[in-house]
């Protein structure tokens, strides 16, 4: 079957290319170079949306500063416009990593909104003399500014996301503490038995995690409004009007309803990306914590009669393949996985970012890989850890109640009405009999049962605080 084909040249020569792709020369030659990952840049839709909006942007930034003629700059807006819409993604066909700081991305952009953009025009695909990828589309730009402004853009969106997923794993911890509120439990240290404490108290402490990261994560997306459009290669601004930076960034601010402005040193802002490496860090936190979290859920909830069995995790699915009946906490070790993951992105992104040299860092595409994949899978666990197993948990509150009463850690609340010496001599004495506590103390005399209760109440035992300060 032969396929129709329109040739294209560039500075290697001729190739032909599919007659009815978007894309052009420079594409096809980044998709025979760039075999690397099997990940394309059509998976990341957001990035699509955000380079067509900077492409719309600086075209309209262009005939504002009167060098770009209008016809040609509605052209490229409505092709922007098609991208936006999530057309014709499938015509962005590179390898996620890729040599050369994201010019293939560049150029992948740049064709398809050439081509469209022709079609527009009604001329045919590869026409390029009325309307040109580099001249016209990539028009005061270079990939050095347009590739990291989009990534920001992208970023923004992912970020907006994972805050969104955040606050469904938050208010799961909420709720959560609100149903269990004052049910006793052990707490522990070094993982023996330590003094009591409440479910309410356990999930409220989770639930301050998460409004610590959502916090920190929202202070580094404030660094992602500063861009650097009209940097052009080095940030000398070389081929771009000298009112186009800010005129770009107050265009941008239109499309997006977003804060952009543009960096006070556009070749500082050209090299450095110490953005990334924050908004990694922020993701590594979060992703420290939730895999504590998970870790708590799953050895409090082991068993089911030979484990600590405090909690009762939903059961999602069959456990084994040759134990009938056993069912495992697999969304706790789900999150486990994702967040090593996420901590393994970090390290990628802080090599990256040291190793950028001189006025600019080539590394930014692994960048923007681990970002989206490491931003969109902490937002994917939130909402998993939350409806498939937080959601769900219920208690053993008469078992653990009863560990809390038979517990030789008990004693510590009795320490300040009993003594050092004495609750000492009752904590031996339980751990050598085997009884309680409580029963101890009773059988002894050494307080009434009243007293005793009044002791342990929930109130003073895992408020005393609160209760100082009334």
């Amino acid at each position: 079957m032969t396929v129709s084909t329109r040739q294209e040249s560039d500075l290697l020569g001729n190739r032909d290319i599919p007659a009815d792709a978007y894309y052009g020369i420079q594409t096809l030659r980044a998709f025979e170079n760039f075999p690397i990952s099997g990940v394309r840049l059509h998976q990341f839709a957001p990035f699509i949306r955000a380079f067509a909006t900077v492409k719309k942007a600086a075209a309209i930034t262009n005939h504002k500063v009167g060098v770009l003629d209008e016809k040609i700059k509605d052209a490229i807006c409505a092709a922007c416009d098609d991208l936006i819409a999530d057309k014709y993604h499938d015509q962005f066909i590179i390898d996620m990593f890729q040599g050369g700081a994201g010019t293939s991305t560049n150029m992948n952009v740049n064709e398809v909104i050439a081509n469209r953009a022709l079609e527009i025009m009604g001329h045919n695909k590869g026409e390029y003399q009325y309307l040109h990828p580099n001249n016209h589309v990539n028009l005061s730009q270079s990939t050095n500014d347009s590739y990291p402004t989009a990534l920001k853009l992208a970023l923004d969106h992912y970020c907006e996301r994972l805050l969104a997923k955040m606050d469904i794993l938050l208010e799961s911890f909420l709720n959560k503490k609100q149903a269990l509120g004052d049910r006793l439990k052990m707490g522990r240290t070094h993982l023996q038995d330590a003094v009591p404490m409440t479910a309410g108290q356990e999930f409220n402490a989770f639930a301050t995690m998460i409004k610590a990261e959502k916090k920190r994560i929202e202070q580094v997306r404030e660094l992602l409004y500063e861009i650097n459009m009209g940097a052009t290669a080095i940030g000398t601004g070389i081929n771009a009007p000298s009112n186009y930076p800010e005129t770009c960034a107050e265009v941008l601010r239109q499309l997006t309803g977003k804060p952009y402005y543009t960096s006070d040193d556009l070749v500082q802002a050209t090299q450095d990306t110490s953005v990334y490496v924050a908004l990694s860090g922020n993701l590594r936190l979060l992703a420290t914590r939730l895999s504590k979290i998970a870790n708590d859920i799953r050895l409090q909830s082991s068993g089911p009669r030979a484990g600590l069995g405090q909690y009762r995790i939903p059961q999602m699915q069959p456990g084994s393949s040759i134990m009938p009946g056993k069912v495992n906490p697999v969304i706790p070790e789900v999150v486990n996985q994702a967040c090593f993951h996420v901590m393994g992105i970090d390290h990628t992104i802080a090599m990256a970012s040291e190793a950028g040299q001189l006025q600019l860092n080539v590394f930014e595409p692994v960048m923007a890989f681990n970002l989206f994949t490491g931003l969109s899978m902490m937002g994917n666990i939130c909402e998993t850890f939350a409806t498939r197993c937080i959601d769900g948990i219920e208690m053993n509150e008469d078992y653990c109640r009863q560990q809390v009463l038979s517990n030789i850690g008990l004693v510590t609340a009795l320490n300040p009405h009993l003594g050092y010496e004495v609750s000492t001599r009752i904590a031996k004495k339980a751990q050598e009999s085997g009884g309680s506590v409580y029963n101890i103390v009773l059988e002894e005399k050494l307080l009434d049962q009243s007293t005793l209760d009044e002791i342990i109440s929930p109130e003073n035992m895992v408020y005393p605080l609160l209760k100082n300060k009334a």
